[in-house]
């Protein structure tokens, strides 16, 4: 077992103020939603913070993207060109996922500086991060104004339409922060993960000697 520094500060920076963020919109969210069932604040303080929370995790987010584009960390999230090697490395995953982890099974993913995802991780946060978010990001921006924003709603096929897009990605959130949590218990402690994303530095098994 040795430590391997694979999270830099900007990104445990990005990500903590993005986790906070986002539980931040998903609870006022709620309360815009749900107004008749839930009033922790006034509405108009739920949709002032809900605005001024999501622009600033739109800023967050370029900072990320600039970070990764301008640095050598970019590797990190470089996908595999061969299918057949990914789709293998995918299938082990979810054995390992699914059945390998109860049985005491090593992880079929080796971390190293530039290799931190497993193939699973790769893609899914490459979705994420460079379709679902932009994407939520976009709809947000124009249901905070409509009036100006309201060609553009139009030519999408209206509110309804950008709203329930909006509304389908906040579940998607919601359920992703249960399952990202969970995963990260998954560590050789159940907060493994957790501490290298405060210290930057993950515990991992030594490989064996060839």
């Amino acid at each position: 077992m040795h430590k391997l520094y694979v999270n830099p500060l900007p990104v445990r920076i990005w990500h903590w103020a993005n986790a906070f963020g986002f539980v931040l919109l998903i609870a006022t969210g709620v309360q815009m939603r749900y107004l008749d069932l839930i009033q922790v604040v006034p509405f108009r303080t739920a949709v002032v913070a809900h605005n001024w929370i999501g622009f600033v995790l739109i800023a967050n987010f370029f900072l990320w993207l600039g970070f990764y584009l301008f640095t050598d960390k970019i590797k990190v999230y470089h996908p595999e060109l061969s299918p057949t090697k990914y789709f293998r490395a995918s299938f082990r995953q979810l054995q390992f996922y699914g059945y390998g982890i109860f049985k005491g099974h090593p992880n079929p993913h080796h971390m190293n500086a530039y290799r931190k995802f497993n193939a699973l991780q790769s893609m899914s946060y490459q979705i994420i991060m460079l379709l679902v978010v932009p994407l939520q990001f976009f709809t947000g921006v124009l249901l905070w104004d409509v009036a100006h924003f309201s060609s553009m709603v139009e030519t999408l096929g209206g509110v309804r339409v950008v709203n329930t897009v909006h509304v389908l990605i906040f579940i998607f959130f919601t359920g992703f922060i249960f399952i990202h949590s969970y995963l990260a218990s998954l560590s050789h402690t159940p907060w493994g993960h957790f501490k290298a994303m405060i210290t930057g530095y993950e515990e991992v098994d030594d490989e064996p000697a060839q």
